[in-house]
């Protein structure tokens, strides 16, 4: 991955989440070249939807502390964060083009870190929103 990227929340969590079989390989590999490139590009949104899930939904949870080592190490990207003018956005996106709310707020959040692509299995694979492509990568 050359390209700057936003990665979804999904992705960083199977990334995480042994039990998650193939999903679970081909995020680790996703994250891993990210890191090597320093292309990646997160939100406070998806850290927080991280947290949540990682320690609460998922088969085998992680601990409080190892979770929080995972963020910590997550920090050291570049994170969005959103403001009053990204919630405005995101309520145009989700009124153009009728993704949720919070979905419509992940997609301005990757218009915002100015990132190419955005990694998701939750979202249209394929279309592009404001010269943000969005992509499958479980496809």
């Amino acid at each position: 991955m050359s390209a700057k990227t936003f990665l979804d929340t999904n992705i960083v969590v199977y990334a995480h989440d042994r039990s998650s079989g193939k999903k679970h390989k081909i995020a680790k590999e996703i994250v891993k070249k990210l890191w090597q490139k320093r292309m990646g590009v997160l939100s406070t949104q998806v850290l927080q939807e991280f947290f949540y899930i990682i320690t609460m939904k998922i088969e085998d949870p992680l601990e409080l502390s190892k979770a929080k080592v995972a963020i910590e190490k997550l920090l050291q990207w570049q994170v969005v964060v959103n403001d009053g003018q990204h919630i405005l956005q995101a309520i145009e996106i989700h009124n153009k083009y009728r993704y949720s709310f919070w979905d419509s707020l992940i997609i301005q959040a990757a218009i915002s870190g100015h990132a190419e692509i955005l990694l998701t299995e939750d979202l249209q694979s394929g279309q592009v929103i404001d010269s943000v492509k969005i992509i499958n990568p479980f496809e």
